[in-house]
């Protein structure tokens, strides 16, 4: 487990068992690499990760997919695809902006999941499959986070945890040549959370001194 996840307040009970970065190997997730994922908030005016220092993370929406959605059966399983890989991405950044700094946090350290919100495309008035879509994303975090929907539950139960359980919205209605926008907010421990302030700051990508920091730390 994370080094900060072992200090948390989490029951003994509801504490994951298993390494994330386990179940994220057998899903074939692609984390990539510090230089791929890790850039200069310098030129941009949204971020993508804002750390709080209760230890709230937010992380900002990130749009997918290549068609509008409907109700077609198969349109909404292009959407789903599309709500993964989104998820997976979410998950590509929260691991960078968790651990870049060398603070001793990564994804171990999630405590769990608060909330996530689904915008999905679709200018049908009578569109109903805005939740089936969604579940893609919501789905693909408990497989790494755990939850009952997720790829290693089983009977709808995770023997792992509930950690990417999440209360949620999923509303449809929203024009755009995409499928979805999702967003989510995870909780990691406070301790972690101001460790990573104090060194680097509260925002990824990091701000131009503290990018040149973190960078020259590695060498």
């Amino acid at each position: 487990m994370g080094k900060f996840y072992e200090e948390s307040i989490i029951p003994a009970e509801l504490r994951r068992n298993y390494d994330v970065y386990d179940r994220i190997k057998q899903l074939g997730i692609d984390l990539g690499t510090f230089e791929e994922n890790v850039s200069s908030l310098q030129g941009r005016n949204i971020a993508s990760v804002v750390i709080q220092e209760s230890g709230l993370v937010y992380l900002s929406g990130a749009g997918g997919g290549q068609r509008q959605m409907s109700d077609d059966p198969e349109r909404v399983k292009e959407g789903q695809k599309a709500a993964q890989d989104i998820a997976d991405g979410h998950i590509r950044t929260l691991h960078w902006a968790l651990s870049c700094g060398g603070e001793g946090g990564d994804l171990n350290d999630v405590l769990y999941t608060v909330k996530a919100l689904g915008m999905v495309v679709s200018t049908d008035v009578d569109f109903k499959s805005g939740p089936a879509v969604v579940n893609g994303y919501s789905y693909r975090w408990q497989s790494v986070f755990g939850g009952g929907t997720g790829e290693f539950a089983e009977n709808g139960i995770d023997p792992g945890g509930y950690a990417g359980v999440h209360a949620r919205s999923a509303i449809g209605g929203f024009t755009g040549r995409f499928a979805l926008e999702p967003e989510i907010i995870i909780a990691v421990p406070p301790a972690l959370a101001q460790a990573i302030i104090r060194n680097r700051g509260w925002v990824f990508p990091l701000p131009p001194a503290m990018h040149e920091k973190v960078v020259a730390a590695r060498r």
